[in-house]
């Protein structure tokens, strides 16, 4: 065996002892008078953290309109959690107790008690066969600082749809904060009481299919 020979054997055989088979993933082989071994140090190391939903904190209303005015309320949230990437949103899900849901703009409580008592009947929600809603994160698309273009999967009345919609998410220390505004059409969700596309000669007493969900979830880090 030549010294040169010798040289390229003891080479690799060092080389390849001295990586672990996650470093040998960034082995190359470079062409010169003999060949050598070397490895490729990887920059892209992932940093995931998971920031799980405080109930407590975190405040979810909706609004909804018909022809002779809109109501308004609350709604909480009962489970939650997010996945980030070297502080950047990559997953999630929370969900919705909808036994909690209120009214706050009728102030003459036999009023606001029949609403509240129709939107948890099966004419809306039917929260004794479903009192929980879901949605979950397909993806999450970073545009410009700290605001994200959402795409997911939210169910209510176990019928689910694709939803999207921007977002903030603002990440400071071991604290998370997301806010946005989802707009549901409620007839996707066979929510369709005086829907004007499912019923004819409505007049005033329309509600029309589209409502908002105002999300303001605060996490902290696990």
């Amino acid at each position: 065996m030549t010294k040169l020979s010798g040289a390229v054997l003891l080479t690799a055989f060092v080389s390849l002892t001295a990586f672990t088979p996650s470093a040998l993933k960034g082995v190359k082989l470079t062409k010169g008078r003999a060949f050598s071994i070397k490895a490729v140090a990887s920059n892209n190391k992932l940093k995931v953290s998971t920031f799980k939903v405080d109930n407590e904190s975190s405040k979810l209303t909706w609004a909804a309109k018909k022809a002779t005015g809109d109501h308004n309320g609350e709604v909480k949230v009962s489970n939650g959690n997010f996945a980030l990437e070297n502080n950047a949103l990559k997953g999630g899900s929370f969900d919705i107790d909808l036994n909690t849901i209120t009214d706050a703009d009728l102030t003459d409580q036999a009023s606001n008690d029949k609403l509240v008592s129709t939107l948890k009947s099966e004419t809306f929600f039917n929260t004794g066969k479903f009192p929980k809603a879901n949605f979950v994160i397909s993806s999450a698309t970073k545009t410009t600082g700290n605001q994200y273009d959402v795409k997911g999967k939210l169910t209510i009345k176990g019928i689910t749809n694709d939803v999207s919609f921007p977002a903030t998410v603002t990440v400071t220390g071991k604290k998370l904060a997301a806010t946005a505004k989802i707009t549901i059409d409620r007839t996707k969700y066979d929510i369709k009481f005086r829907s004007k596309n499912f019923f004819e000669n409505l007049g005033d007493k329309v509600i029309y299919d589209d409502f908002d969900l105002n999300v303001n979830l605060n996490a902290a880090a696990q």
